[in-house]
């Protein structure tokens, strides 16, 4: 079984910065890509950022120049640093990785249970 659990969320105010962390534990052979989505009520979850087992980035324009994610495979977690909040990114936050159970088996994807980031005017 395979846990993602995440940690750093909060209430900050506009141009304030906070460090959200993902650690992921159970029993696995290697974690493929991590990610961190956000959901704000009545929107549908989107793709944040995301990093492949290689250090490779994604994210969406939204937060390009304020939010950086980044991993320690040692660790098996993925941080998502995230600088000048703004109001629009309130939301709950989500850790996202797809995991090998086994070395011969396909990736599964996995879900952490959220956490609140509230930004203030």
């Amino acid at each position: 079984q395979v846990q993602l659990l995440e940690s750093g969320g909060g209430l900050v105010q506009a141009g304030g910065s906070l460090r959200l962390s993902c650690a992921a534990s159970g029993m696995f052979f290697r974690i493929n890509d991590m990610g961190w989505y956000r959901q704000a009520p009545g929107n549908e979850r989107e793709l944040v950022a995301s990093i492949t087992s290689g250090g490779s980035t994604n994210s969406a324009d939204s937060v390009k120049g304020r939010f950086t994610i980044s991993r320690d495979n040692a660790k098996n977690t993925v941080y998502l640093q995230m600088n000048s909040l703004k109001p629009e990114d309130t939301a709950v936050y989500y850790c996202n990785a797809d995991v090998r159970l086994y070395s011969y088996s396909t990736a599964r994807n996995y879900w952490g249970q959220g956490t609140q980031v509230t930004v203030s005017s």
